[in-house]
This record gives C-alpha cells, structure tokens and sequence, in this order.
C-alpha cells in the first residue's frame, strides 16, 4: 500500500484493488496508517483519498536505521562470544573426550 501511495495519491478502492482484503480490512490497515500520520486522508466528494506523508517515512527511515546499527553490533558481539565458547567446548572435548570404547560412546554417557 505503501509503495502504492509514493507513486502518488490514490483513493481507497484504488488501494483495495490488489488485495486478496475486504473493504473493512483495508479501511483498518488505512486507519491505522492515518493514526501513525504516514498516510493522510480527505474526503474528494463520495471518495475517500490517502496521501503518503514523506516526512514521516523519512523519520521511520531514520529510527530503523540507528536500530538496524543497534542489533548489528549486537549480533557481532553474540558471535564473537559463541566462537569463544565453540573454542572452549573443543579445547574440554580434547581433554575429557577420549572415547573408551570400540564403538565410539564416551565412558560416561
């Protein structure tokens, strides 16, 4: 529906069309992008036309971006420490994982 409204304004049957959506679901999603502000509707006689807000793209832009940076040094770090502990589970299977029997089964399991 987005992509839809930044080629310009479109009035909701127009936005209803390539939907497998009853009017009334349409209508909700519609409303809900009208409370976030990033669609405005006005009445054009019977119709009802949504316009894209770009100003509030551009801020939505924005925050997913500096989250976007956020869980990327995130899921850094969570590499960095489960390398640490595949290194460290290796290291202790050397040491304690001699296998005891012919068929390969640890002693203690």
């Amino acid at each position: 529906m987005i992509a839809r409204l930044s080629h310009g304004p479109a009035s909701v049957h127009r936005l209803t069309e390539p939907f497998a959506l009853s009017q009334q679901m349409i209508s909700k999603h519609i409303a809900y992008l009208v409370r976030a502000r990033i669609v405005s509707q006005t009445k054009r006689g019977r119709e009802s036309v949504c316009t894209l807000r770009p100003e509030a793209i551009t801020k939505v832009t924005d925050w997913s971006i500096s989250y976007r940076r956020f869980w990327e040094e995130s899921f850094d770090k969570l590499e960095v420490v489960v390398n640490e502990m595949k290194k460290e589970e290796a290291r202790d299977g050397k040491k304690h994982g001699e296998r005891d029997r012919a068929d390969g089964c640890h002693k203690n399991f």
